[in-house]
């Protein structure tokens, strides 16, 4: 069993920058890969991105490439997604997830998830 928690979201302006944390407790976390996904008012829920468990490997969608990075800490047990020149339809709310495949674009591939936080981008 692994507990994700996501902090770090808020209100942004068009360009600017946020850092999402994603706390993990629970099973070792050093084994399992971490995704990033996101899910927009009347959107499904869809892939950001994904890191392996020894941070060697991420992968990111098109829409987000060069402009979020995906990394993480395992001596302490943090996921973090930096963001940078967001734009008003990176909008939504971001949750982050753990499971074996970190490139996983498939929500049924990912066991356990945290609650999300909201990003709002403003133009």
């Amino acid at each position: 069993q692994v507990q994700l928690v996501e902090s770090g979201g808020g209100l942004v302006q068009a360009g600017g920058s946020l850092r999402l944390s994603c706390a993990a407790s629970g099973r070792p976390f050093s084994r399992i890969a971490i995704g990033w996904f996101r899910q927009a008012p009347g959107k499904e829920r869809e892939f950001v991105g994904g890191i392996t468990w020894n941070s060697i490997t991420t992968t990111y969608a098109d829409s987000v490439k060069g402009r979020f990075t995906i990394s993480r800490n395992n001596t302490k047990n943090m996921v973090y997604l930096q963001m940078n020149s967001l734009k008003p339809e990176d909008t939504a709310v971001y949750y982050c997830a753990a499971g074996d495949t970190y490139f996983s674009t498939r929500m049924s591939d990912w066991r356990y998830w945290g609650q999300g936080t909201q990003v709002t981008v403003s133009s």
